[in-house]
C-alpha cells in the first residue's frame, strides 16, 4: 500500500487514528461534465414528476453515461435522511411525511423514460419501525405492472437489522436486493456512527435465506483510512453471507465538510481487488476508481438473474 507524508496534525478519533491528507485529485480520477440528449431529457422528466435521484443528490460521477445507457438511481422517501454519515452529501433531519403516492410516479416516469433498469434506493427512516419498507415493495409491484421487462434492483437501508422489515421488500422479488457495507468494521464509527456493521451482517445474509434466487450485492467505499487486507477481510465476510455482486470504488469527498480522502487507489489496486473478489466466489465484481452502486447494474442483472428469466425469459429488453 503506497505510503503518505502528512501535512498536517493527526486527529485522534476514539481508539483509531487517521491522517488526513490534502492531495491533488489524480489523473485516473476524471469525471466528464454529464450531457446528451437523454440526459437531459431525464433530468427535465424528473423535475416535472417532483421525483429526487441518488445520482443528483449523490453528485455521482457516472450519472451522464447511466442516464444515456437507460438505468437511473431513483431516490424514495424523500429526500432528508435521520442519519448523519460523514460521506454522504444527501441533507440530514427529520424527514417529511410518507408519500404514498410515490411508488406510482416514480413508476410511471420509469415507463416515460423507457428504462432498461431501474435502480430505487431511499434515505433512511429511522422514526418508522417497518423503515419504509412498504414503499420498496409498492414500487417494485408498480414498475412490474407498467413496465413489465425493466429489471429493478432495490438498494436499501438495514432497517436496524428487522427482518420483517426485509421480509416485506423480498416477498416483492427484486432481481437485486442490495445493501452497501461502505467500509470496514474498525472505521464503522467513524464513517456511519448511526449504523451498525451487524445490521449489514443480518440484512444481506437473511436476504439470501429468504430468498437464494434473488440476487445479493453490496459495495465498499476505499480510500477513508483502510488496509487492503482489511478489504479483503470484509470481502470474505460478504462471501459468507451469500452476496453475489460486490462493488468497489474511490471515496470522493463532496465538500471540504465531509470525511476527508486519505489517500487514492490506483487502477492497478482496483484490478487486483476485482481479481480477489472473483477467486474468493464473487458471481460479479465492478472494481474501478469511479464505480459506484447502480454501476453496470443492468448487464448484472441480465448475465445472473434467476428471477428476471423466469419473469420475462432471457432477453427482454436490449442489453
Amino acid at each position: 500500500m503506497a505510503q503518505h507524508t502528512p501535512t498536517r496534525d493527526r486527529i485522534k478519533l476514539d481508539d483509531i487514528q487517521l491522517t488526513p491528507v490534502p492531495q491533488r485529485r489524480p489523473d485516473w480520477i476524471r469525471v466528464r461534465a454529464p450531457m446528451g440528449e437523454s440526459y437531459e431529457n431525464i433530468k427535465r422528466l424528473m423535475r416535472s414528476k417532483s421525483l429526487h435521484t441518488v445520482c443528483e443528490e449523490a453528485m455521482c460521477p457516472n450519472i451522464g453515461e447511466c442516464w444515456g445507457a437507460g438505468t437511473a438511481t431513483f431516490l424514495m422517501l424523500g429526500d432528508v435522511c435521520t442519519r448523519s454519515c460523514g460521506f454522504c452529501d444527501i441533507k440530514r433531519g427529520m424527514p417529511n411525511e410518507m408519500d404514498w403516492a410515490e411508488p406510482l410516479r416514480v413508476a410511471q416516469a420509469i415507463k416515460d423514460m423507457d428504462l432498461k433498469h431501474a435502480v430505487i434506493t431511499s434515505v433512511n427512516r429511522d422514526e418508522r419501525a417497518d423503515g419504509g419498507a412498504p414503499i420498496f415493495a409498492m414500487v417494485i409491484k408498480r414498475i412490474r405492472h407498467i413496465h413489465p421487462g425493466c429489471s429493478i434492483e432495490v438498494l436499501i437501508p438495514d432497517f436496524k437489522g428487522s427482518a420483517e422489515a426485509l421480509k416485506i421488500v423480498m416477498d416483492a422479488r427484486p432481481e437485486i436486493l442490495n445493501h452497501n457495507v461502505e467500509t470496514v468494521p474498525r472505521l464503522f464509527k467513524h464513517v456511519q456512527p448511526q449504523d451498525s456493521y451487524d445490521w449489514a451482517a443480518s440484512t444481506l445474509s437473511n436476504a439470501k435465506k429468504m430468498d437464494p434466487e434473488v440476487l445479493t450485492k453490496s459495495g465498499i467505499m476505499l480510500g477513508l483510512g483502510e488496509t487492503t487486507e482489511e478489504v479483503k477481510a470484509v470481502m470474505r465476510d460478504q462471501r459468507s453471507w451469500g452476496v453475489d455482486i460486490l462493488t468497489l470504488g474511490q471515496y470522493l469527498q463532496p465538500s471540504k465538510k465531509h470525511l476527508p480522502i486519505e489517500r487514492y487507489y490506483t487502477p492497478e489496486e482496483f484490478v487486483e481487488l476485482k481479481e480477489y473478489g472473483l477467486g474468493i466466489g464473487f458471481q460479479w465484481v465492478e472494481s474501478g476508481p469511479l464505480v459506484r452502486s447502480s454501476y453496470h447494474a443492468a448487464e448484472q442483472v441480465r448475465a445472473l438473474s434467476v428471477v428476471h428469466r423466469k419473469l420475462y425469459g432471457e432477453a427482454p429488453l436490449a442489453a
